[in-house]
């Protein structure tokens, strides 16, 4: 994609974001450093664009097209996170036939940095999952799925930590109550673990004992339920814990132009964002931090087209 149809694209879903009253015109130093994330949720084995006369989403996604804007930003940035927020199996021919190895091998020559695990990717059993983690050359985090009695046990971490340009990251994984959603069969003994809870003590860990400057929850439980309204969710999440800077969401399906600013329990703020499903969009959130690693950030939906 051309450098000039790139920006086009992107600058009307652009949007600056400032965190506790500061402006950018505070980071101008030559020692700001700027900290790129870029995220998508719900791919749902999506390999291809869709066809020009989709009534929805015509000639939009598609992994190569993916591919060339995440390379566009990596040569403009060096510190960037790639993540995934779950449900990467399930959705096309490709996943019925491959059972999810060219998921992996995409994703990771994308070079993506960490994912977690959402209901789909439990379709073809737990089995099907563990079997195809050698073609993954990135992790999963999941800190509320307790796997220590199924073959996934010592697999899936509940957090990482990052180290990017002096700027310490902690990234944890939420998956949602698999009980009535996934067959029991396909999810054996896995044991889901309250969501809030689990929350609350990743990131007092992150941001406490790991001394993460950035803590970032990455989710599967839904942005929002209009129907359910007392049903966790990223934007529940995000008013009921401390600690977590940005929630980047899946599950329902959300398409946000730009991320949700929320306050937490400490009336702090919170990013919460989702970018939709299939690969349509790509969700990118710019942090800067200054000498004394207070921070403002920009965030945008990146259309792929």
């Amino acid at each position: 994609m051309k450098r000039r149809n790139f920006i086009q694209k992107t600058a009307a879903s652009s949007v600056f974001l400032g965190l506790g009253g500061l402006s950018l015109s505070s980071f101008t130093t030559l020692n700001t450093k700027h900290l790129t994330i870029l995220h998508t949720n719900d791919v749902h084995s999506y390999i291809d664009p869709f066809p020009p006369n989709h009534p929805k989403n015509p000639n939009m996604g598609g992994v190569a097209r993916r591919a060339t804007i995440i390379e566009t930003i990596r040569n403009e940035n060096s510190n960037v996170l790639l993540l995934d927020a779950g449900d990467i199996f399930q959705g096309t021919p490709y996943f019925n036939y491959y059972g999810g190895e060219l998921e992996f091998k995409l994703m990771s020559m994308m070079k993506y940095d960490l994912a977690t695990i959402g209901n789909h990717d439990f379709d073809n059993g737990i089995e099907g999952l563990y079997k195809q983690l050698p073609n993954a050359n990135f992790e999963f985090v999941s800190a509320n799925y307790d796997f220590k009695n199924t073959i996934m046990d010592g697999h899936v971490k509940p957090y990482k930590i990052f180290h990017k340009a002096g700027i310490k990251v902690g990234v944890f994984g939420l998956g949602i109550n698999l009980d009535g959603l996934v067959d029991k069969r396909n999810f054996k003994e896995t044991v889901y673990n309250n969501s809030i809870d689990i929350a609350q003590d990743m990131s007092r860990i992150l941001k406490y004992e790991e001394k993460c400057d950035l803590v970032i929850c990455l989710s599967h439980i839904g942005y929002k339920y209009k129907d359910e309204p007392d049903k966790i969710c990223d934007t529940k999440l995000a008013g009921l814990t401390k600690n977590i800077d940005l929630i980047i969401g899946g599950h329902t399906h959300t398409f946000l132009d730009k991320p949700t600013i929320l306050n937490n329990a400490e009336g702090k703020e919170v990013l919460v964002n989702q970018v939709g499903c299939y690969g349509v969009n790509l969700g990118r959130i710019d942090f800067y931090f200054d000498d004394e690693k207070s921070r403002v950030s920009s965030g945008k939906s990146i259309i792929i087209v």
